[in-house]
């Protein structure tokens, strides 16, 4: 096989060397043969294939850790995450617009309405929970894996009461790390025997209370902060307009539709609201 140095290959690839020796670090690009004395680098030209997905990959803005996993998936298979990416870039970016259209206006002292807000009366419920900090690249995958797939087996309870949801305790970016609060209501009767079966998580019981909501009935609306933050702006401007005080965290809630298959869950954001005085 013939091997080239890795400055040939990094010019070949259009990759830097430092990216090279990241890339080497992370698994995503390991090296042909590495010079046990010196530690320099050599790679194959069969190589350059993977090398220049992996820079078009990051030209686009796909993180590392999503770049790991697709480059494992079979050609098909990462077409369609690519596809999936951009969908969600092409959102997010639509709603900064939105935001920054939102803040404008504010400045300029004048009142958009963005989504329309409801309020419904939530009963008293158990209900499985997990706290964890995280920043917002990990929201996603540690949801998985903490939250919707552990918890793929517990016992359902049919409705928006019974819809699994996340309680923003702070803020949650790539600078702040919340906490979040993952919960899960379970079935009154046997909600000791459930609780027994997931020790991981503590069960506690949410007291009944109004809440105030809007909709996102989009699969995957729930990934984007942006559309959070402005779901979160109208239902701040909807609680000073009716003079009514939050009683806790902004709440993700997570509503199960079959209709979206794999897509993921319709979504709703939503705020406690203290009793009326």
């Amino acid at each position: 096989m013939s091997l080239v140095s890795i400055g040939e290959f990094a010019q070949a690839s259009r990759l830097s060397p430092k990216a090279l020796r990241l890339y080497d670090e992370l698994g995503l690009l390991v090296p042909e043969h590495v010079d046990p004395a010196t530690g320099y680098r050599w790679y194959g030209l069969d190589q350059l294939g993977r090398a220049r997905t992996v820079s078009v990959l990051r030209r686009i803005g796909v993180p590392l850790a999503r770049i790991t996993r697709l480059l494992d998936l079979a050609p098909d298979e990462a077409a369609e995450d690519v596809v999936a990416y951009w969908s969600d870039v092409t959102a997010e970016h639509a709603a900064r617009g939105e935001l920054a259209g939102l803040l404008v206006n504010e400045l300029l002292g004048k009142r958009s309405v963005m989504y329309e807000v409801e309020v419904r009366e939530v009963p008293e419920r158990r209900v499985l929970s997990l706290i964890r900090r995280l920043h917002s690249d990990e929201l996603i995958p540690k949801s998985r894996e903490l939250f919707i797939f552990p918890l793929r087996e517990a016992p359902r309870i049919e409705g928006v009461t019974g819809a699994p949801f996340m309680i923003f305790h702070g803020e949650v970016s790539g600078d702040s790390d919340g906490p979040i609060e993952w919960c899960r209501p379970v079935p009154e009767d046997r909600a000791e025997e459930v609780a027994a079966g997931f020790p991981l998580y503590e069960l506690r019981t949410e007291p009944a209370h109004e809440e105030a909501f809007v909709r996102q009935e989009a699969p995957g609306a729930w990934a984007s902060g942006t559309t959070a933050e402005l779901a979160l702006q109208e239902l701040r401007s909807w609680a000073t307009e009716h003079r009514r005080q939050p009683a806790g965290g902004i709440r993700m809630v997570l509503i199960h539709n079959p209709a979206n298959g794999d897509r993921g869950p319709d979504s709703q954001f939503a705020v406690p609201l203290r009793p009326e005085s």
